[in-house]
């Protein structure tokens, strides 16, 4: 188990970071002491917080990466996320020109 300090540094996500990932769900702690409120992580953690970073570098909000993790979803939907998000940044680049 590792302290939220020690995942961070492990992770390179900030305690800020992963507090607000924990509020939304996104990634909860492994373990969360009862009396001192340490929240413990795992090193099988990893892959997920990876996910939920590669997903918003793919620029997926929050909420669209938590229904992605949260909820079996096909490679089918996936695809068409990720293809609208593609359109809108298509488009977004139309309306800078």
């Amino acid at each position: 188990m590792l302290k939220i300090g020690d995942f961070s540094r492990l992770s390179l996500v900030s305690v800020k970071t992963l507090r607000y990932y924990d509020e939304l769900g996104l990634l909860k702690p492994s373990r969360v002491h009862d009396f001192t409120g340490y929240r413990y992580y795992t090193a099988e953690q990893l892959p997920r917080l990876n996910r939920i970073l590669a997903l918003k570098d793919l620029g997926l909000s929050l909420e669209q990466i938590g229904v992605l993790l949260n909820k079996e979803v096909s490679s089918e939907e996936l695809r068409g996320m990720l293809r609208l998000k593609q359109a809108e940044v298509q488009g977004r680049i139309g309306e800078a020109r």
